[in-house]
């Protein structure tokens, strides 16, 4: 077995990241969850009303944490 030897400034900068990522995906499961359920007729209604979403990006903010 072999050992890996890194500072510990660089192992709290990778755990801060990957717990980081993990709570971004789980965040984005409580909201999908969270989502009130819509029956097949309102969305149907919906669609016809409000016609399909756009695909193009109507504005981008990067933003760094």
């Amino acid at each position: 077995m072999t050992t890996i030897t890194i500072p510990k400034k660089e192992l709290k900068t990778v755990v801060k990241e990957s717990v980081r990522e993990v709570l971004v995906q789980e965040l984005m499961k409580l909201r999908a969850l969270a989502l009130p359920d819509i029956s097949g007729k309102e969305q149907k209604n919906i669609e016809k009303l409000y016609h399909k979403p756009y695909r193009k990006t109507a504005k981008t903010i990067e933003v760094e944490l």
